[in-house]
């Protein structure tokens, strides 16, 4: 079976579950799978949730991408994996894993999705969302805030600290390797189509 591999990245709350949506809203969903990159933060049950707190979560070290690599490549293959799932109120991996079954399309979206060259090499097409850092801050406090137990305090901290400069120094260089770059992805709809409309092509 040929797969076709979906590459999204982008800023925190820049839109790329959006636009990974969008374009899954438009496919036969049983011929997509959506693999958040977020679900390969590596495993941190050997630390206390108290040093979990330390750890930088907006820089590339903390993610297992030789693992999200390994499962790409065997999905590519036909071969179903065991993905990781992540929770983010523990900053941890959960117990469980979910089954995964090789499908026609494949969308990848996370932060990191465009820097490592192995992993863009894996990419069919690689889109990246851009969007004003100002809204992308409030997405992001919103989301924290409600989805994923953290105080104001918190999620400001963190932005200043860590995601912010991160995403400076690892995210934004990324554009230059996107096939397109992707303006106001929640409502950009003839991005949207132009998108829709190549993958299908691609398919047929």
């Amino acid at each position: 079976m040929d797969t076709l591999i979906i590459g999204i990245a982008g800023p925190s709350a820049g839109g790329k579950t959006s636009l990974t949506n969008k374009i899954n809203d438009n496919l036969d969903h049983s011929d997509v799978i959506i693999i958040k990159y977020d679900d390969y933060y590596k495993d941190q049950s050997d630390i206390s949730f108290e040093q979990r707190l330390k750890t930088n979560y907006d820089h590339p070290s903390s993610f297992d991408t030789e693992l999200l690599i390994s499962d790409l490549k065997k999905l590519k293959d036909g071969q179903a994996i065991e993905k990781p799932l992540y929770d983010f109120k523990e900053h941890n991996r959960k117990k469980e894993t979910e089954i995964v079954e090789p499908k026609k399309v494949i969308i990848l979206e996370g932060l990191f999705t465009l820097l490592d060259e192995e992993l863009r090499n894996l990419l069919d097409i690689k889109l990246y969302v851009l969007e004003d850092s100002d809204i992308c801050f409030i997405r992001r406090l919103l989301r924290d805030t409600k989805e994923r137990g953290r105080t104001i305090e918190s999620v400001i901290e963190q932005y200043t600290k860590t995601v912010k400069p991160m995403q400076e120094k690892f995210v934004d260089p990324t554009k230059k390797y996107a096939d397109l770059i992707v303006l106001r992805a929640k409502e950009n709809d003839i991005a949207i189509k132009m998108i829709i409309d190549r993958i299908k092509k691609e398919l047929n």
